[in-house]
């Protein structure tokens, strides 16, 4: 992913922040304070795009096939 989708992904709260201390490394969290409207941007969007666009479509499905729910599968996409 680019640094530009990886900033907007973290400002949506789809992307885990991480809360490391001193000597521990790898925590990663959902951020507590996210932009809800770009969350849902970002959902709509691959709730449309999953069973048009034939990228999307065949990442859905993947995420399906490897058991995970549909929820999971289109917060993945986005």
């Amino acid at each position: 992913m680019c640094p530009l989708g990886q900033a907007l992904a973290g400002v949506a709260g789809l992307a885990p922040v991480p809360r490391d201390s001193g000597r521990i490394s790898g925590n990663m969290r959902r951020p507590r304070r996210y932009c809800r409207r770009l969350l849902r941007v970002f959902y709509m969007s691959s709730m449309v795009a999953a069973p048009s666009c034939p990228t999307s479509k065949a990442f859905y499905e993947r995420k399906r096939a490897e058991g995970k729910n549909h929820k999971q599968a289109v917060t993945a996409l986005a």
